[in-house]
C-alpha cells in the first residue's frame, strides 16, 4: 500500500456518499434513483472498508487536516486510528448489504413517500458514521455526531403520518440531544483553558486532572454514549425508533449505530482518559449485565417482532459493554493479557452482532415486504412461502441464540472464558462483580435461546393465521442477495475466529496502558488462551457438526429405503388443524411470564360473557394482559410531566417585550463571563 492510497480511499469514501445522496436527489423516485442512491452507499461502504484494513494492516495512523473548513475550532481534523479504523468497518460491513436490500424494499414507498429524500439521508447518514471515527477534535467530533443523529433521526421519520413514528421520533430526538450535552460536558471538562480542542491536546490535559475530574468526566461520557448505545435505562428510545424507520434503516440503526456509542466509551476510557480505577470498569459490567437481562426478558415477551429484535440489540450492547467493562477492570489490576482478552472478545462479538443483527433486521423486513404486518401473531407458514428468507433468518437466529459453529457461539463462549478465571481472585471487587456478570451472562443466553425459537417458530413454522401470511411472496434478487450475503458472514466469522481474534487483540495495544504485546490467542487448529486455561476449535466443532447432520441424513435415507409407513398426524381427536390450535407469540412466552412475574409485573383483565337466560353458558371470554413498562412509567414519566411543568412556566419568560428579552441577553452575558473568569483561574 503506498502513502497516496488511505487518502485515495478516504477521499473515495466522502466523494461516494456524496454521489448517492445527490444522486438520489437528482434523479426521479424510480428505480434510477433508487439504484444510484444504493451504489453510492455500497461504494463508500467500499471504500471505508478499504481505508480501514489499510490502517488495520499497517497498524500506521491515516491522518488529513483542513484548517479552512473549520476556521474557528482548529479545523476539520480526520485521524484513524486501530481503534476507530474496526469500528469503520462495522460501518462498511453493514452498509452495504443494507443498502443493497433497500433497493428493492423501499419500491414499496413509491408514491406515499420521498423515495429522494429516502435515498439522500441514507447516504448522508453513512458518511456522518464513517465519519465520527475519524473525528480528532472536538468540534469535528460534536459536529459529525450531530449530523449523524439528524440524519438518523429523518430516516426514523420517513412514515412521518404514523402516530407511532411521530411519537419515535420525539423519544430518539430527546434521547440523542440529552446524550449529546452530556457528551460535550465531557469534553469541556477534558479541554484545556486557552489551549486546542484536539485529541492530543485533551491527552495531555487528562494527566493533569484530579481523580474526581476524571471520575466526573467518565461518567458523563458513560451517560452520554450510553445512551446511544442503547445502555439501560437509558434504552427507551431503541425499541420505538428501530421498529418505525424502514427495515434496512433499522438494520443499520441496530447494527452499526448503537455500536459507536460502545466507540465513543472506548475513546474516552482506552484513549483520552486512560487507565482509570477499578470501578470504572464494574460499574460498565454493571450496566452491561442490567442491559443483558432486561433487554431479552423484554424481547420475551414481545410480539411485534421488530421490536423483538430491538429488545435483543439492548441485550447484545450490554454483552459487549460487560467485555469492554471486563478489559477495563483487568487494565486497572495492571492484568494486560486478560485485559486484551476480554477486550478482544468485546469487540469481535460487536462485530458478529452487526452481522447477525443485520441479517435479523433484513429478515424482518422482508416478512414485513410480503406481508405488510410486525405481529407474529398474524403471520405462521412463511417457510414455504418465503424459502430464502426463512433459511436466512434461520442462520440469524441460530448465531444470535449462540450456536456452533455460528459467530455468535464464538464471542460469546470468549466472554465466557474472559471471566470465569477472575471469579477466584484476591483482588478485592473483581471476584463479586466477576460472578455476576457470569450468573448474567448464562442467564441471557439460555433466555436469548429461547426467545430465538420463538421469533423463528412463530413467524415462519405451522400454518398461516391471516390472508397475508397465505398469499405472501419471496423477495426481490437485490433483498435476497443481501440477506445471503450477511449469512454467509455468519458462518465465515464463526470458522475465521482464528484469524480475526489475534488482529484485534493486537490493535488494543497501547490502548489504556496495554503492552504493545504479541496477540494473546494462539493460532492453530484451535483458539488456545493464555495460560491453558481454554481451548476450542470452530473449524473443527463445524465440521463435526456437519458430518452429524450428514449421518442423521443418512440414517433417514436408508431407514426410508426400507420402506417408509405413512400415517396421519395425530390431531387431539380433531378432524381438522386451524391456525386457532398453534402457538402463538403471547402463548409461547406464557410459561415465562409466569416465572419472571415479579419483573414483568403483568396486568390482567379477564371479561367473560353469559348467556342472559343462565350463568353456566358462556358465550365469551376475553383476555388481555400488558406488560409494565418500568421504566417508562416510574422513571421517565414523572420526569417528562416534571419538564412540562418547568416549561409551562418559564413560558412566563416570553413577555414579548423588548426591553425583557434585551435584559435577559444582559444577564446572560454577565453570567457566562463570570464563568468564564472562574474557569480560567
Amino acid at each position: 500500500m503506498t502513502l497516496d492510497t488511505p487518502l485515495a480511499a478516504g477521499l473515495a469514501m466522502i466523494a461516494a456518499y456524496l454521489a448517492g445522496a445527490a444522486g438520489a436527489v437528482i434523479l426521479p423516485g424510480s428505480r434510477a434513483g433508487r439504484v444510484v442512491a444504493a451504489a453510492g452507499a455500497i461504494a463508500g461502504a467500499t471504500a471505508g472498508v478499504v481505508l480501514a484494513a489499510g490502517v488495520l494492516a499497517t497498524g500506521h495512523a491515516f491522518a488529513l487536516h483542513v484548517p479552512a473548513l473549520l476556521p474557528t475550532g482548529g479545523g476539520l481534523a480526520l485521524r484513524l486510528d486501530g481503534l476507530g479504523a474496526f469500528f469503520l468497518a462495522l460501518v462498511g460491513v453493514g452498509a452495504a448489504p443494507a443498502a443493497l436490500f433497500g433497493v428493492g424494499y423501499s419500491a414499496g414507498y413509491a408514491g406515499r413517500y420521498s423515495l429522494r429524500w429516502l435515498g439522500a439521508m441514507l447516504n448522508v447518514f453513512l458518511l456522518a458514521m464513517s465519519l465520527v471515527t475519524l473525528a480528532d477534535n472536538v468540534l469535528t467530533f460534536v459536529l459529525l455526531w450531530e449530523a449523524m443523529s439528524l440524519a438518523s433521526y429523518f430516516l426514523v421519520m420517513t412514515e412521518h403520518e404514523q402516530p407511532d413514528t411521530v411519537a419515535a421520533g420525539a423519544w430518539y430526538l430527546a434521547m440523542t440531544h440529552v446524550g449529546l450535552a452530556l457528551i460535550l460536558v465531557a469534553f469541556v471538562l477534558l479541554m484545556p483553558p486557552g489551549a486546542g480542542s484536539a485529541f492530543a491536546d485533551l491527552r495531555a490535559r487528562a494527566i493533569a486532572l484530579s481523580p474526581a475530574i476524571r471520575n466526573v468526566v467518565f461518567v458523563l461520557a458513560v451517560v452520554g454514549f450510553g445512551s446511544k448505545a442503547g445502555l439501560v435505562p437509558l434504552h427507551v428510545w431503541l425499541p420505538r425508533a428501530h421498529p418505525a424507520a424502514p427495515s434496512h434503516v433499522s438494520a443499520l440503526m441496530s447494527g452499526v449505530m448503537v455500536k459507536l456509542g460502545v466507540y465513543g466509551m472506548l475513546r474516552f476510557a482506552l484513549d483520552l482518559l486512560g487507565v482509570g480505577p477499578a470501578w470504572w470498569g464494574a460499574l460498565l459490567i454493571g450496566l452491561g449485565a442490567a442491559s443483558a437481562l432486561i433487554g431479552i426478558l423484554y424481547a420475551l415477551m414481545e410480539d411485534d417482532l421488530k421490536r423483538l429484535l430491538a429488545y435483543s440489540t439492548v441485550e447484545n450492547v450490554g454483552l459487549i459493554t460487560i467485555g469492554v467493562g471486563a478489559g477495563l477492570l483487568f487494565a486497572s489490576l495492571r492484568e494486560e493479557t486478560s485485559a486484551a482478552l476480554a477486550l478482544a472478545a468485546a469487540l469481535y462479538h460487536a462485530l458478529n452482532h452487526t452481522v447477525f443483527k443485520s441479517l435479523l433486521f433484513l429478515g424482518a423486513g422482508s416478512v414485513v415486504h410480503a406481508t405488510g404486518r410486525r405481529d407474529m401473531n398474524r403471520l405462521g407458514g412463511l417457510i414455504r412461502r418465503l424459502p430464502w428468507t426463512a433459511a436466512c433468518f434461520l442462520v440469524g437466529s441460530l448465531a444470535i441464540a449462540g450456536l456452533p459453529p455460528l459467530n455468535g457461539f464464538v464471542s460469546e463462549w470468549l466472554l465466557f472464558q474472559s471471566l470465569l478465571p477472575a471469579i477466584g481472585s484476591p483482588a478485592p471487587l473483581v471476584a463479586p462483580v466477576m460472578t455476576l456478570a457470569v450468573g448474567a451472562l448464562a442467564l441471557t443466553a439460555g433466555l436469548a435461546a429461547a426467545g430465538f425459537v420463538k421469533a423463528f417458530g412463530i413467524t415462519f413454522l405451522a400454518v398461516p393465521r391471516s390472508p397475508e401470511a397465505e398469499h405472501a411472496h419471496e423477495a426481490p434478487a437485490t433483498m435476497r442477495a443481501a440477506m445471503a450475503f450477511l449469512a454467509v458472514g455468519c458462518g465465515v466469522l464463526g470458522v475465521a475466529a482464528l484469524t480475526v481474534l489475534p488482529r484485534l487483540a493486537a490493535l488494543l495495544a497501547g490502548y489504556a496502558g496495554l503492552a504493545a504485546a504479541p496477540p494473546v490467542l494462539t493460532l492453530g487448529p484451535s483458539l488456545a488462551l493464555p495460560d491453558g486455561f481454554g481451548s476450542m476449535s470452530p473449524p473443527l466443532l463445524g465440521l463435526g457438526l456437519a458430518l452429524g447432520a450428514a449421518g442423521v441424513w443418512l440414517a433417514v435415507r436408508l431407514g426410508a429405503a426400507r420402506g417408509l409407513r405413512v400415517g396421519a398426524t395425530w390431531g387431539c381427536g380433531r378432524i381438522g388443524q386451524t391456525p386457532r390450535m398453534e402457538y402463538t407469540s403471547t402463548s409461547y412466552a406464557e410459561p415465562l411470564r409466569r416465572v419472571f412475574a415479579e419483573v414483568y409485573r403483568p396486568t390482567e383483565d379477564l371479561t367473560i360473557d353469559v348467556h342472559p337466560e343462565s350463568r353456566y353458558f358462556v358465550q365469551s371470554i376475553a383476555y388481555r394482559s400488558e406488560i409494565v413498562p418500568w421504566f417508562e412509567r416510574y422513571v421517565y414519566g414523572p420526569l417528562v410531566a416534571r419538564v412540562t411543568g418547568w416549561a409551562a412556566r418559564t413560558r412566563a419568560l416570553q413577555s414579548g417585550s423588548v426591553h425583557a428579552y434585551l435584559a435577559y441577553l444582559v444577564i446572560a452575558l454577565l453570567v457566562l463571563l463570570a464563568i468564564s473568569l472562574a474557569w480560567n483561574d
